[in-house]
């Protein structure tokens, strides 16, 4: 599981550590091994120490000292180091000192442009830390421009991001790799700030969950993870014991909606598949072991293609007291708390629509608006996207790392949808069950494409294999 905590969880972790450093006279034992392993990170991503070029970009406070001491190690190395100090009055004393030790070469933010010219091979950001409010001033933005189309490795977050929303406030650094410590930050994670971090890389410096952090707040399912909240079948089950997954979507103008939605939900996670509307003729010919007509299911999923239909399709869901996903033309019915267990599958412009906002305004603050919608609506929220969200009533939220740009394609939605249902009919609950289905969907949808385009139709027959994948991440050896 990745995790990701609060700025404030991450410093009430650290101080204890802090505090013990000080009383062995060594402060700045915890800022050495962030170095450490930040100068680890830098050798490796260029492939060598000795002869490569180096300039730091530094701040005031720790995330500058952390870029400085990291200097002082790489220019031990035989790394050619320069640092253009931002804020020369408040740059780190220790990681200061150390650098001009081992050689390093101090800069003023003039010489920018001449560093350019002579081609670094990485810039690193150490501007500003977690503690940053903002965008970047304008010095360090003027001095960014003049380093344009140079690699950059942010040191903990890319500056100018908000560590805390994921949001990007102002003008910000866009980096190739970001160096984080002891535990992923919300801003790693959650666009659009994840966008501007580029790789994420993780170096321990001692925390752990439990003993030093708290539950996260945001988190990520892995492969193993997906794995243990895979429904499996018993050895004596039988397909009504596995869950059957009912389908109120499509109509006769968007039949292909249906079409999709079962194709999704019939990836074999569930027992059965019983399909309930005029698209009956259409859902048979592909799926042929697809039942047609209404009858009992231990979930719905309603609204896909559904058009005017979709309202009452979703009356007549809620009244079986089962899970409903509500999707698309479905979520246009809703106008308060929903009366049962639900997932909401909204994109930016449905749950723009919900909320009553611009969809710009989702897309800039997708955690917020996610989290909101879910207390709104008293339901699991799953916020579709590069970096989809979803999100419990209480503020516990799950972000989806797995996918292609491919997926942004008419009718993936649809086959979500489905999938999402399959699960909540096998017995997870609708947390579980949109948090592994938007796993498996963009792990199936790697698959398909293979580094290039795909069409939503496919992307339920490499569902068993991104299940098989799931397993195999916690098979031994």
């Amino acid at each position: 599981m990745l995790t990701a905590h609060t700025v404030e969880q991450v410093r009430a972790a650290e101080a204890p550590l802090l505090e013990a450093a000080k009383r062995v006279g060594d402060p700045d034992a915890l800022m050495l091994k962030a170095a450490q392993g930040l100068a680890q990170a830098i050798i490796d991503w260029l492939g060598r120490a000795y002869g490569a070029r180096v300039l730091l970009l530094v701040g005031a406070g720790n995330n500058g000292g952390d870029a400085l001491h990291a200097g002082a190690i790489l220019s031990r190395r035989g790394c050619r180091v320069e640092a253009i100090l931002l804020a020369p009055d408040k740059a780190h004393e220790s990681g200061l000192a150390a650098l001009r030790r081992a050689g390093g070469r101090i800069l003023e933010a003039s010489d920018a442009a001449a560093a350019a010219d002579d081609r670094p091979d990485i810039v690193v950001d150490g501007i500003v830390g977690i503690g940053g409010t903002g965008g970047l001033r304008d010095d360090a933005r003027a001095v960014l421009a003049q380093l344009r189309g140079i690699p950059i490795l942010a040191v903990d977050v890319p500056s100018g991001i908000d560590p805390e929303s994921g949001e990007t406030p102002g003008a910000h650094v866009t980096a190739e790799l970001t160096v984080t410590f002891g535990t992923h930050k919300i801003g790693h994670l959650v666009d659009p700030a994840a966008a501007a971090c580029g790789v994420v890389e993780l170096v321990d410096i001692g925390l752990e969950i439990g003993r030093d952090l708290p539950a996260p707040p945001v988190e990520a399912l892995q492969a193993g993870d997906v794995a243990r909240l895979l429904p499996t079948p018993a050895v004596d089950t039988q397909k009504y014991g596995r869950g059957v997954i009912g389908i109120r979507a499509g109509s006769a103008q968007y039949p292909g909606a249906a079409v999709l939605s079962v194709t999704g939900a019939a990836c074999g996670l569930a027992g059965m598949v019983r399909y309930d509307g005029s698209a009956g003729e259409q859902v048979l010919a592909v799926r042929p072991e697809v039942v047609v007509g209404s009858g009992r299911v231990q979930a719905w999923v309603v609204g896909s293609g559904g058009g005017q239909d979709a309202a009452q399709a979703l009356e007549r869901s809620w009244a079986d007291g089962v899970p409903v996903v509500v999707d698309a033309d479905a979520l246009a019915a809703l106008d308060g708390p929903v009366p049962g267990s639900a997932v909401l599958t909204p994109h930016a412009g449905e749950l723009a629509s919900l909320m009553d906002v611009e969809r710009a305004d989702v897309e800039a603050a997708p955690l917020r608006h996610a989290r909101r919608a879910a207390q709104q609506y008293d339901a699991v929220v799953l916020l579709k996207g590069r970096r989809t969200l979803i999100a419990t009533p209480t503020g516990r939220v799950r972000v989806n790392t797995t996918g292609t740009p491919w997926l942004a394609t008419a009718g993936a939605g649809d086959v979500l949808g489905g999938l999402i249902g399959a699960l909540l009919a096998a017995g997870l609950d609708p947390f579980d069950a949109a948090s592994v289905g938007a796993w498996l969907h963009g792990a199936a949808a790697t698959l398909a494409s293979a580094g290039g385009p795909l069409r939503a139709g496919v992307l339920a027959d490499y569902l068993p294999a991104a299940v098989r994948a799931a397993y195999a991440a916690t098979a031994p050896g």
